[in-house]
């Protein structure tokens, strides 16, 4: 399943079309703030889709009986782009444990790369419902290395990956290889360069959220 945000006409536009704007995110603050509003939007709309079960609360006058999220859930992001939009998803779910991966790009002389992973920190994830929360899903190759070294720690029940932006390239390399997992994105591009760029994508948003890394 795939749920793009961007075949309903909503607010989400305006986030993600200045997320885009390349004058709009030279302001670093705004930049952030709207990865993080469209985290919210997203987190909101993965909760019509978890399990619920009956509590009851108590009120100064009675008992008030409401639907609550049943499963533990396990909230994980890459560094460093994913931390605003990571934060936007704890603010709704923020009773949720929270995974960290530390991962990146390595390139090669001839125009390559692999995913050099170097650091991952996480609850168990066994019975869990995970969301993996990435800003940009590329040509897929960081998304899928990032599951299979969370898969590891245990078996979640559902998984999710959330994203703002996708390339259609980027989408089949995670369902062909995690055809379990529901991908939420905020907007699907269709070209990816040979150095597996988004277009028109938004730029390195780890760039644009805390400044070029050298």
């Amino acid at each position: 399943m795939v749920f793009n945000l961007a075949e309903n006409n909503t607010i989400a536009n305006r986030f993600v079309a200045e997320l885009r704007n390349a004058e709009i995110q030279k302001d670093r603050a705004r930049f952030r703030r709207n990865m993080e509003r469209t985290g919210e939007i997203l987190a909101y709309e993965i909760s019509k889709t978890l399990d619920y079960e009956l509590f009851e609360v108590e009120t100064p006058l009675g008992i008030a009986p409401v639907m609550l999220p049943s499963k533990r859930m396990v909230l994980a992001t890459i560094l460093r782009a994913g931390l605003p939009f990571h934060q936007g998803m704890l603010n709704y779910f923020d009773h949720a444990d929270n995974a960290f991966i530390s991962a990146f790009r390595r390139h090669h002389k001839d125009g390559s790369f692999n995913i050099q992973l170097d650091y991952v920190s996480t609850a168990d994830l066994n019975g869990s419902t995970l969301i993996l929360c990435d800003p940009m899903l590329a040509s897929g190759a960081s998304i899928n290395v990032a599951l299979q070294e969370l898969l590891r720690f245990g078996a979640p029940d559902t998984i999710h990956v959330a994203t703002v932006i996708a390339s259609t390239a980027g989408l089949d390399a995670v369902r062909r290889r995690y055809p379990q997992a529901r991908i939420w994105t905020g907007a699907i591009d269709e070209e990816l360069t040979a150095k597996s760029y988004i277009v028109p994508g938004l730029g390195d948003a780890g760039d644009l959220a805390y400044g070029e890394k050298r």
